[in-house]
């Protein structure tokens, strides 16, 4: 008898379990965003034209998917290129994100066009 309720109090527990882990289904789908890009070749900071050889993009993204990554990088950095009052910026490898009181949230990413490798989309 022992052993019985010892097996219908683990069942139980397994259907209470596997009940607390089902989750309302996730829709996946691409949402329209605003942005712009620079192909460029050479380096951010000494831009040239693209090249057959040499050609980057700079990605830009604003609004809600610059603010959705930029909340999804914390923490701040310590070190930023500005010291202007509200001013914010996360990094993480190529991604960086930038928050300004004025202008709101802009996030920017890069790629190497000739290698498919990720790059740094920004310099300060």
């Amino acid at each position: 008898m022992k052993n019985i309720l010892i097996a219908l109090l683990f069942a139980s527990g397994l259907c209470s379990f596997a009940h607390a882990g089902t989750k309302e289904p996730w829709e996946a789908h691409y949402r329209p965003l605003k942005g712009e890009y620079l192909m460029y070749s050479g380096s951010l900071g000494e831009l040239q034209a693209p090249t057959r050889k040499d050609r980057k993009v700079s990605i830009r993204v604003e609004g809600t998917v610059a603010k959705e990554m930029f909340d999804s990088m914390h923490p701040d950095d310590k070190d930023t290129c500005t010291t202007a009052p509200g001013h914010r910026e996360r990094t993480k490898d190529g991604v960086s994100c930038i928050y300004d009181p004025d202008t709101g949230y802009a996030c920017y990413v890069g790629f190497d066009l000739r290698t498919g490798k990720s790059i740094g989309g920004s310099i300060c």
